[in-house]
């Protein structure tokens, strides 16, 4: 490098050094392909695995040869039945749904607080009002909710 080409101890390019030619495109004014870019950033990532190695068919004598219909048919897989069941239930070989005696068959309906009470106290959050079912469009709290009777409460 010459002191020429040095400008305030930083190096100055000069016009015999922009005589090489770049090969790739300006994006900027290439009008073939709006996303030319793009493809430039992207990479190619192979499957994970070799897909159909393993199977009939890969090479050319394969395929000149063909699968036998015994070869195709190995391929099938069988129709799964259901279990057969009592129909009633979930559980196999039981007599249905198990049933919670605990549990009572009635769906409860929405609770409310009651409306009475004395003066000094202006609402009572003890005791509680069934107001009926709210036209099937209970929440699934709300549905879980089911009348026991318990023959030691008295009503």
């Amino acid at each position: 490098m010459s002191d020429e080409a040095m400008g305030d101890e930083v190096y100055q390019p000069t016009a015999s050094d922009n005589q090489g030619t770049s090969d790739e495109l300006d994006m900027e004014d290439a009008l073939d392909e709006p996303d030319y870019d793009d493809m430039l950033d992207q990479g190619y990532s192979p499957p994970e695995k070799p897909l159909a190695v393993n199977q009939k068919g890969t090479t050319a004598n394969e395929q000149r040869e063909g699968e036998s219909l015994d070869e195709r048919l190995a391929k099938e897989l069988p129709d799964v039945q259901p279990p057969d069941g009592d129909g009633i239930g979930d559980q196999q070989d039981a007599e249905g749904e198990p049933v919670d005696r605990q549990v009572g068959d009635e769906r409860a309906g929405r609770m409310t607080g009651t409306d009475e009470g004395d003066a000094l106290r202006l609402r009572n959050d003890e005791i509680g009002r069934d107001v009926g079912i709210d036209g099937g469009a209970a929440s699934a709290e709300e549905a879980a909710v089911h009348i026991v009777d318990d023959p030691d409460l008295s009503r």
